[in-house]
């Protein structure tokens, strides 16, 4: 079992991904076709497009959190020594905890309200629920990603070991 949690712990983001980017891809695509061809499009089609793509961006805010892969201007860490450098890692990694601790309480209102009034989709005749949950899912699992690059920093610092600053795009 240790070796599924592992997979699981390395690839979960990258197959929700794959699964929400195909399903993007694959009804745009659909979409085009029967617009261009048949001259008719269905209402769920956009629908189904916007939905996943809100779900990718917040699966995809998890996945940069765990590969430090989020916009940040890092000048200053070039200057900074291994133990400087973890600190600082750690005391981000804190202020966004807490913002996306809030930000996950309050995500979770709208998700009650639809609940509680039994609000739909236009096109796909769905409840809203199920879309309004990309946010509270994404902070759960951006949460999740922050404590355990948390716990990996305190780690490092512990070992004099440097912390993982994220793969490099550029020199």
């Amino acid at each position: 079992m240790p070796g599924f949690l592992k997979a699981l712990d390395r690839n979960a983001e990258r197959w929700a991904l794959l699964v929400f980017y195909v399903l993007l891809v694959v009804t745009m695509a659909v979409e085009v076709v029967r617009r261009e061809a048949f001259a008719y499009s269905s209402i769920w089609g956009e629908e189904v497009v916007r939905y996943s793509f809100i779900y990718l961006a917040w699966i995809g805010a998890a996945s940069a959190v765990r590969e430090r892969a989020h916009i940040r201007i890092d000048v200053i860490m070039h200057y900074l020594g291994p133990r400087m450098k973890a600190l600082l890692y750690m005391l981000g990694d804190l202020v966004m905890l807490a913002v996306a601790l809030v930000a996950l309480y309050w995500s979770f209102e709208t998700v009650t309200v639809s609940w509680k009034f039994g609000s739909v989709s236009h096109g796909l005749r769905v409840s809203m629920v199920w879309f309004l949950l990309a946010v509270p899912i994404g902070f759960t699992l951006l949460i999740a990603r922050l404590v355990q690059s948390f716990i990996h920093d305190v780690i490092s610092l512990r070992t004099g070991r440097p912390v993982f600053e994220g793969n490099q795009l550029f020199d």
